[in-house]
């Protein structure tokens, strides 16, 4: 097979076989190598990898590329724990070896901090690791489909007729569904569950959701286990009620993997949004119990709460101890979800005032803030952009920020330069919007960046979550 001269400028072009030594990770979790001064983007490499690239998607100063053979293996490569690892978009990184992963994950930041904020020399501690690499999330919803399909006419409805039930993950940069019966990086207590499920799904010719022409009605399965409790909460996503037997097949679920409850969603929008706005609880109950940090806590299916609960808990002795807290704090969480760090914390301060923009998130923490003796909190449903004006008279000592992906909106970072807190803590799953608000907070004038956490809370793929401690300056 032929290939350009190295580094020539006549193979930067689609479709090119080009040489190239892996050097780097990227966010998304591709591999990343330089040919003829211009970045390469390469998945299932490793740094140190000499490998056989086909350019794919080429722009003027990068490209993406397709692995066609490796020359030569980094001393980082090694045999991924999933055969599907390959194919499915769930995990980037399990070729990667561990303390490899942890390096880059820390780079990231550090990159991040340097190239978006601005940051000489930014304070990024080492990466909170995870003892068990494998079998840690304890949530995982899977897309349901169908093997050997066909596009639907639109007055057909999918059935056993159009192929066999299929379930798992999208493959990489796709909605094609690859078909899992375990997952090696999900609790190992839902393994025996998938398989079974999806049988009986077939057995009982439920029609299956097609995304294409917006038909069928089974779309996700979704499973929950408390790491803690070893409850397990099922739930079925589906289009509509409409589905035969439905009470008969929750019951055997319910015996036969000892669940504490099978739910039902209704998501009747086209839409990639896996949890549609109503969910009915089947058989048993609606919710599991789990313990976290010293707490207990009732989470439901459609309910955020981290995937890694071992991790979560570190990370919050993480912030306990960079926030130095003395008993006398008022903090406000400005997105406080169930209340995941808002109730622990609230047993260690004076009060916690929490704002969510889910009314049934803030129903959640209320409810397991009563479950657990907590008396010193308050919720707010609504936008922070919208909440804080009302709540006139408040003089937090400590802001918590824990935004969405996309970061702070500009209208909230402006309320929290007004409010001046002494300190903030900004805890994000995103290092590049984390490093444009804090350059925000920083340019101002009036807050100094002293420290950032990062935590590994998805081993096995290119995300990492970090805390960032801010201090007001005078």
């Amino acid at each position: 097979m032929i290939m350009a001269p190295p580094e020539s400028d006549a193979a930067w072009r689609q479709g090119e076989l080009i040489e190239l030594v892996i050097r780097d990770l990227s966010d998304r979790g591709d591999g990343v190598g330089r040919y003829a001064g211009r970045a390469v983007f390469v998945p299932d490499t490793v740094p140190g990898d000499r490998v056989q690239v086909r350019l794919m998607f080429v722009k003027p100063q990068f490209a993406h590329g397709r692995l066609i053979g490796i020359f030569e293996a980094s001393p980082h490569r090694v045999q991924p724990a999933c055969i599907v690892a390959d194919k499915c978009g769930g995990c980037q990184w399990q070729h990667v070896d561990y303390e490899y992963q942890r390096t880059a994950k820390r780079n990231l930041v550090v990159q991040a901090m340097e190239r978006i904020g601005r940051f000489e020399n930014p304070p990024v501690d080492e990466l909170l690791p995870m003892g068990e690499v494998l079998n840690y999330r304890n949530k995982s919803t899977y897309p349901v489909g169908l093997s050997e399909h066909k596009t639907l006419n639109r007055e057909e409805t999918p059935s056993k007729v159009h192929g066999k039930v299929i379930a798992g993950y999208y493959q990489k940069g796709t909605h094609a569904i690859v078909n899992l019966n375990q997952c090696p990086i999900q609790d190992n207590r839902l393994d025996k569950i998938l398989e079974i499920v999806k049988q009986d799904i077939q057995k009982r010719k439920w029609a299956i959701y097609d995304e294409k022409v917006n038909q069928g009605n089974i779309r996700h399965i979704s499973l929950r286990v408390g790491r803690r409790t070893g409850e397990i909460l099922l739930t079925i996503v589906a289009r509509d009620r409409r589905t035969k037997d439905l009470w008969e097949q929750c019951k055997e679920w319910m015996e036969r993997f000892e669940l504490v409850g099978v739910c039902l969603n209704i998501n009747d929008r086209k839409t990639n949004a896996i949890f549609g706005d109503e969910t009915s609880c089947i058989i048993g109950r609606g919710y599991l119990n789990e313990e976290f940090a010293g707490l207990t806590f009732q989470v439901r299916s459609d309910t955020f709460f981290q995937v890694n609960t071992e991790q979560a808990e570190k990370m919050l002795e993480a912030i306990e101890g960079m926030l130095e807290l003395d008993g006398t704090e008022t903090i406000l969480d400005a997105y406080c979800g169930v209340g995941t760090l808002a109730l622990p914390l609230a047993k260690k301060v004076k009060k916690v005032v929490g704002i969510e923009v889910q009314e049934s998130a803030v129903g959640q923490s209320r409810l397991n803030a009563e479950i657990n003796g907590i008396e010193n909190t308050e919720f707010h449903v609504g936008s922070v952009a919208n909440i804080l004006p009302t709540l006139r008279g408040l003089n937090p000592t400590i802001v918590l920020l824990d935004p969405p992906r996309k970061g702070c909106e500009d209208t909230v970072v402006d309320q929290m330069l007004a409010m001046k807190p002494a300190k903030i803590l900004y805890m994000s799953c995103n290092p590049a919007t984390l490093a444009r608000d804090l350059k925000l907070f920083c340019d101002s004038g009036a807050y100094r960046l002293v420290r950032i956490q990062p935590a590994d809370f998805f081993p096995q793929t290119s995300h990492v979550e970090s805390a960032a401690l801010l201090v007001r300056e005078g």
